[in-house]
């Protein structure tokens, strides 16, 4: 029993190595093994032999992209097309009729920063490395295209990146600051939440930085560890003055980051780097945005609520799906934003279903989770049939071998449920 669920949750990732004894009992072992794996992955045994399941990728599942560069290296599910048309309904006529373009998670990043940049000429982007297009690619081209004056590079200076931005912003400017990995925001942490939050209050709206945007890609990506995979988004919704958003997809991406650009208040912008290239679908090439503080209901449901953001909406989804077939119907909400929080939209699916389970990466702790569980009981109280749950991370630094065990995956979902 031990086994199938830790084989469950390492089935969770692309690939799967059973160093087994070449044994018959082992053979039999690796063979029942391969059966019950996600499609493409295979379970090799000590001599060398493979077993491997080569069937059709369901909906809604990760494919593993080729290194041609191009954005036709993967293809997406009908639910997660079906779903992302539907979250894009609220826009107007011209944009829906399209031109549609495929594109994954950080080609509607390097989207959404083109069209800032050529609508807006006080626009700069700027952060380590950008100018040659960043770690993960999502500045390629916009020095070539706008100019080196303004898409440039740092010096490897988190507190330097924040502190120039805010001061960029206070003179009319429209500042797009990246950090390389939100682990490394900390440096930064003063200038946000000092300055950066504070500079309207202080001043008695004489003053602002509402043009500063701060980009950072957080959260798991599989060999990442502890400085690589941290998810610090309750930070910094515990700062009145900052606005937090982060996307579960390509079109929730270029749209939000779009309107976080365009909003009057500083913005935290966190990008789940784990579906930079895995997460793949059509996506308007019109300049469009998407309500900042608006949750999206993404799976109707009758018997229980998950909440989640950026790449758990995902695993949130699939196990909705797959809870379907035994006849649990779930409720999934991507969030969307995290400061402003939309609770209406929480609580009126509670009310209907009367359960909520509420899942994110970071610690438990302290997390995000703990506010929404906390607001929708006060809120809901008389309508609950059971106590909210919280599926998370651990209270331990982000591991690296053991990341399996400490994303909360299928299994853990599942139990909670």
């Amino acid at each position: 029993e031990t086994l199938g669920k830790r084989t469950e949750m390492l089935c969770q990732r692309r690939a799967l190595v059973a160093w087994l004894q070449p044994k018959a009992a082992a053979a039999s072992l690796c063979g029942a093994l391969a059966a019950a794996l996600p499609p493409g992955l295979s379970v090799v045994q000590r001599d060398g032999t493979r077993e491997s399941r080569s069937v059709p990728l369901p909906a809604f599942s990760f494919r593993p992209l080729t290194s041609s560069g191009s954005n036709e290296r993967t293809s997406f599910g009908c639910s997660w097309a079906s779903r992302r048309f539907s979250s894009l309904s609220s826009l107007p006529n011209e944009v829906q009729r399209g031109p549609w373009r495929k594109m994954n998670l950080y080609t509607a990043v390097n989207d959404a920063l083109r069209i800032a940049l050529a609508t807006d000429d006080t626009a700069c982007v700027f952060g380590e490395d950008v100018s040659f297009g960043g770690v993960f690619r999502c500045t390629q081209g916009l020095a070539e295209a706008y100019g080196r004056d303004r898409v440039f590079n740092t010096p490897l200076c988190e507190q330097g990146i924040a502190g120039f931005g805010i001061g960029l912003a206070a003179m009319g400017k429209t500042a797009i600051a990246e950090i390389q990995f939100a682990d490394y925001i900390f440096p930064a942490f003063d200038q946000l939440v000092n300055e950066a939050a504070k500079y309207r209050y202080r001043s008695g709206g004489e003053f602002n930085c509402g043009g500063l945007t701060v980009r950072a890609p957080y959260g798991a990506v599989g060999h990442g560890g502890h400085y690589h995979s941290q998810s610090p988004e309750a930070f910094f919704t515990h700062c009145p003055g900052l606005k937090v958003v982060i996307p579960s997809s390509p079109a929730e991406a270029k749209g939000l980051l779009l309107a976080s650009i365009r909003e009057p208040d500083p913005v935290i912008f966190l990008e789940p780097k784990w579906l930079y290239r895995q997460a793949v679908e059509q996506v308007p090439e019109e300049d469009y945005l998407l309500p900042l503080g608006k949750a999206q209901v993404i799976r109707q449901g009758e018997h229980i609520t998950m909440v989640g953001w950026g790449a758990q909406v995902l695993v949130l989804a699939e196990l909705a799906d797959n809870l379907k077939q035994q006849g649990v119907s779930c409720e999934v909400i991507d969030l969307r934003s995290l400061s402003p929080w939309d609770s209406a939209t929480i609580e009126e699916s509670v009310n209907k279903t009367g359960r909520l389970l509420v899942s994110h990466e970071a610690p438990i702790t302290s997390g995000f989770a703990a506010e929404i569980v906390a607001r929708t009981a006060e809120k809901c109280f008389l309508r609950l049939e059971a106590p909210p749950a919280r599926v998370c991370g651990y209270d331990t630094p982000f591991p690296c071998t053991h990341e399996p065990f400490y994303v909360p995956g299928e299994v853990r979902l599942r139990e909670a449920v």
